[in-house]
């Protein structure tokens, strides 16, 4: 559904009982949540399509337990994973982002997403202090509750006085390679580090394979060559000088419409730890609460978790609020998303820990940054893996 823009008067548009901002990943999730647990909400997203920024998404165990809750019942059966190698247990997979954005949308109401609709701002109605979004076009939108799954960029974040993520000194870039006679990878995840650069290889089919390259960021990155596909595949191939062949091929064999290069931010982990992720009935969740770098592939998995734990508690108190006062109601939603925010923050704590150590080692501009990051691995994190153990609960 398209926003449209023909009130421009600067007063009340409409009054929506939950509004979600940002229509990606964890925007589509805590929507389908929220609606399989018989609760209805409204997404903003800013794009004029569903938009599916780095290509793939890579899925850990802990991911896959939370798709599981019912937020994508065709986990199992969708189209996308009709072709797929068969998943073992706690094995890495890759989805195609747009694609599960799709079957995520699809699974909603027709009238929950709204394309095209841009918050610009968000205040508290001076009277009865709810939160009121202002859309591009003007339009004033009062809501009783606002969930921020606007991103590193977050809107909503800033609101509820959370501190702007920090720029990495690495750059990403990502694609999709296609092989017409079936890719040389297996069915393993391979990751190759040389020089500062670091290349991970995930077969998503047995003829699709999703690679992602880390490297030191430049100028230009920042500028408008991140979305030129031409300078993306060039300075990908440049780096991986050394690198075994059959990996520069996939990458110079990457098709220019599956090519993303982005900036790297992150939340350190003392900002997960005091940060106020909540303002009344205002909250965020997915990269707007707990940006991270990529380093240990749980941005997806940890939004979905989010997603899932978000719908509980807000179910579990909504039904305390049936026949209540508009003034219990709204407490009630509160301490709601209050408990969210509890169980979430030691959750992401530790994952932000593990990625701000993994960021240490691969900074090459200090040994001693690199000396810290691999102690505080060892000390901290004796299972490396043990994060992807993590289960979020039932729906």
């Amino acid at each position: 559904m398209e926003c449209q823009a023909e009130d421009k008067v600067m007063n009340i548009s409409e009054e929506q009982d939950i509004v979600i901002v940002g229509g990606g990943i964890c925007g589509l999730a805590t929507a389908l949540a929220l609606y399989r647990k018989g609760i209805r909400s409204t997404v903003f997203e800013r794009s004029e399509s569903l938009r599916a920024a780095g290509v793939g998404i890579i899925m850990q165990p802990n991911g896959w337990r939370a798709l599981d809750q019912g937020l994508f019942i065709e986990v199992e059966e969708g189209k996308f994973r009709e072709s797929e190698l068969p998943l073992g247990k706690g094995e890495l997979r890759c989805l195609k982002r747009m694609e599960l954005m799709k079957a995520l949308a699809e699974a909603l109401p027709a009238e929950c997403v709204h394309l095209g609709c841009r918050v610009v701002s968000i205040v508290k109605d001076p009277l009865t202090l709810d939160p009121v979004l202002q859309l591009h076009d003007g339009t004033l939108i009062k809501a009783k509750i606002v969930i921020g799954c606007d991103g590193v960029n977050s809107i909503i974040s800033k609101f509820v006085g959370v501190n702007s993520p920090k720029l990495f000194s690495r750059c990403a870039a990502r694609g999709f390679t296609y092989y017409e006679e079936g890719h040389p990878f297996g069915d393993k995840f391979h990751l190759h580090d040389s020089s500062g650069v670091a290349l991970g290889q995930l077969p998503v089919t047995n003829k699709l394979a999703y690679w992602f390259l880390t490297r030191s960021l430049t100028s230009q990155d920042l500028s408008d060559s991140k979305k030129d596909p031409t300078y993306i595949k060039q300075v990908s191939v440049e780096a991986l000088k050394g690198f075994p062949e059959k990996m520069v091929e996939m990458v110079k064999g990457t098709d220019p419409n599956a090519l993303y290069l982005t900036e790297l931010r992150y939340r350190t982990p003392w900002d997960i730890i005091v940060a106020k992720f909540q303002k009344g009935t205002v909250v965020v969740a997915g990269d707007a609460m707990h940006a991270m770098c990529p380093f240990i592939s749980q941005g997806g998995g940890a939004s979905l978790e989010d997603a899932v734990v978000l719908a509980r508690c807000l179910s579990n108190k909504l039904k305390q609020a049936n026949n209540q006062s508009r003034e219990r109601r709204k407490k009630l939603i509160e301490e709601a998303l209050g408990l969210y925010v509890k169980e979430r923050r030691m959750r992401v704590f530790w994952l932000s820990l593990q990625t701000y150590f993994m960021g240490l080692i691969l900074n090459n501009t200090s040994k001693i940054k690199r000396t810290l990051g691999i102690v505080g691995l060892i000390l901290v994190f004796g299972d490396q893996k043990g994060h992807t153990d993590y289960d979020c609960g039932r729906l």
